[in-house]
């Protein structure tokens, strides 16, 4: 079985207004993956994901091309202690 881990994303570019946290959604509850995602003031999209550190890779990999019109610019990433914080993957609006 592979580590649980957690990892909490930015990331910058043309990525609001192009379905970026729908698409993650999607993507986060097909693959397993718990946590959330949300637009950020400053144009930028932010997410918190936990699950298996292999398949949050995907995810991320994923994220650094982004949705069809989306232009990833820039994703930090930071790795953190997994929580067992979430029991699924939502949108946040604030």
């Amino acid at each position: 079985m592979n580590k649980k881990i957690r990892a909490h994303i930015f990331v910058s570019g043309r990525v609001q207004g192009v379905f970026f946290r729908d698409s993650t959604r999607r993507i986060a509850e097909e693959l397993g993956i718990f946590g959330w995602v949300k637009n950020l003031n400053n144009s930028k999209v932010e997410a918190v994901l936990e699950g298996e550190k292999e398949i949050i890779e995907k995810l991320i990999e994923w994220a650094k091309r982004g949705p069809t019109f989306a232009r990833v610019d820039e994703i930090k990433i930071e790795w953190e202690e997994y929580k067992k914080e979430f029991e699924n993957f939502e949108i946040r609006y604030n």
